[in-house]
């Protein structure tokens, strides 16, 4: 099977090639790995272990492409499972505000202008809950490191691959954009 990616699923807490997660989430952020859990531990494990049975009784596992699938699906289950509830263990929910919300700290809503005036508004997760798609950045991330502790209008440098950019903060929200 050369030149084919045969990869697996690693544990990112466990695996020496990648850097450590800081164990920050939010409270909704939690939840929704709790609820993630609860359907692949109730609901898709449980479904694929009677597929996989059917699928034996069929007769020849070697050549029983049901069973090939349905028996993989649920070793991969079972081991996002187990990922899961280490990970939830290891988290810390950190649901209240900080005392000072003039400064950038966990769960904000930032608010950047880069040097053309094009704004975006970014929240700092933790890397559990990053989404590309609402702006979430992980508190790992380059971004993120530069905004923590800096207050409204200060001005960031991040460097990225793709270069340096600079940032004037003009908002810093801890309700999100739409309270």
């Amino acid at each position: 099977m050369k030149g084919r990616n045969m990869s697996r699923w690693r544990d990112p807490a466990t695996d020496p090639r990648q850097e450590k997660k800081t164990n920050l989430i939010t409270p909704q952020g939690y939840a929704r790995m709790e609820g993630l859990l609860n359907h692949l531990a109730r609901e898709r494990r449980p479904e694929l272990s009677r597929k996989t049975g059917e699928a034996a009784a069929q007769g020849d596992r070697s050549e029983n492409a049901d069973y090939t699938y349905n028996k993989r699906e649920l070793n991969k289950t079972i081991s996002r499972i187990a990922y899961l509830q280490k990970r939830l263990d290891a988290l810390t929910v950190v649901s209240r505000r900080p005392d000072d919300t003039s400064r950038v700290f966990f769960s904000a809503w930032v608010t950047l202008e880069d040097d053309e005036g094009e704004e975006m508004t970014v929240r700092i997760v933790g890397p559990d809950e990053t989404d590309t798609r609402k702006h979430w950045i992980s508190i790992d991330a380059p971004l993120a490191r530069a905004l923590l502790g800096k207050e409204l209008d200060a001005d960031i440098n991040v460097d990225a691959p793709g270069g340096s950019t600079h940032y004037i903060i003009t908002d810093i929200d801890y309700d999100g954009p739409d309270a």
